[in-house]
């Protein structure tokens, strides 16, 4: 679905209205992340949002496989599988699956790491387990409690912030905001701009660390798409970031479209981009998640081959920060295991 509109204004006549349901399922939210978890007997390691919507989560879990990688360890990441029809546990093939069936950022991940898909995480903690795992990527599930965290780092986009700081459905936020900054163990704080300062400054205030980090585009990306005029399309959580994103790298944006987050690509939806691209002689121009998507279960759409995909990667400003965050959280994780005998 798009998101509502008044979710990101200070003060809507809507978000009041709805201010009642809000508070019923902030209390609900807030009373289940109070819930212990399964030790899963391995280091966890969730990244998370407070809100729905777009924030940068799926480059920091890549950025973060890439440093775990580097540390000799063998992660592997556990999502949900949004947008996916398999309850799973599975592990995701991208020779075998599509994105309907998996969900669009499992599918690209899988690509080239092992990814495992579970409604029930604590079934999705054994194949990961089984899978050789030494330490479990949560791909989201912050509010969940279904499996305790060795640590829990928040995305946040600097431009968005949170939102109007109101709970579904009267604003972005999963759940209250003083019990998920409560859990919350290091901030990520991506791009620049002023929405996200508050709670940087409330989280460092608690000696936590705040990471600045921006999202970089692929060079192989943007040389493919120097000189050329391009309609731009995306399906995912804030398509205004990407259109951003693509500007500042020099792209010439003639004409976009935006679709709902997560929307199922159709052949019909495709042809129409085609033509309208067709027409005007521009290059279509998508992410990686919503090329994922433009997927049929004999294959690829037609007319799929004429869409360029932009591969972007999260870069941290300070990344020996980072990987002092995550050596330290490995180490405790590891070491109070050893000490309770688990």
């Amino acid at each position: 679905m798009r998101e509502p509109a008044f979710w990101h204004r200070p003060s809507s006549w809507k978000s009041y209205l709805l201010r009642p349901l809000a508070a019923v399922y902030g209390a609900v939210a807030a009373r289940r992340m109070r819930q212990g978890g399964l030790d899963a007997g391995i280091p966890v390691l969730c990244v998370g949002n407070y809100h729905v919507g777009g924030a940068g989560k799926t480059p920091t879990v890549l950025a973060l496989v890439k440093l775990l990688r580097e540390l000799d360890e063998l992660p592997v990441v556990l999502s949900r599988g949004y947008g996916g029809s398999l309850r799973g546990p599975i592990k995701v093939d991208p020779e075998r699956h599509d994105a309907s069936e998996v969900g669009d950022e499992p599918l690209m991940m899988s690509a080239t790491l092992p990814v495992v898909i579970a409604r029930d995480r604590a079934a999705g903690v054994a194949l990961a387990k089984s899978q050789g795992a030494s330490v479990i990527l949560m791909d989201d599930g912050f509010q969940n409690p279904a499996v305790a965290k060795d640590a829990s780092l928040i995305v946040i986009d600097a431009v968005r912030g949170v939102g109007n700081g109101r709970v579904i459905p009267a604003g972005p936020l999963r759940a209250p905001l003083k019990p998920q900054l409560a859990r919350t163990d290091a901030l990520i704080v991506v791009g620049e701009g002023e929405a996200a300062k508050k709670i940087a400054a409330e989280i460092a205030h608690e000696g936590k660390p705040v990471l600045a980090a921006s999202i970089k585009p692929d060079d192989v990306s943007v040389a493919a798409l120097q000189g050329k005029r391009v309609l731009a399309f995306a399906g995912i959580g804030d398509p205004d970031r990407f259109f951003r994103t693509l500007r500042a790298s020099g792209v010439e944006i003639v004409s976009s479209r935006v679709f709902a987050d997560h929307h199922p690509y159709s052949d019909g939806d495709i042809q129409d981009l085609s033509l309208d691209a067709g027409r005007d002689g521009l290059t279509l121009v998508t992410t990686e998640k919503d090329l994922a998507r433009i997927h049929g279960g004999d294959g690829m759409l037609p007319h799929v081959q004429r869409v360029v995909p932009f591969k972007v990667t999260l870069e941290f400003n300070e990344p020996a920060q980072l990987r002092r965050f995550v050596t330290d959280r490995l180490f405790r994780a590891r070491d109070a295991r050893r000490r309770g005998g688990g």
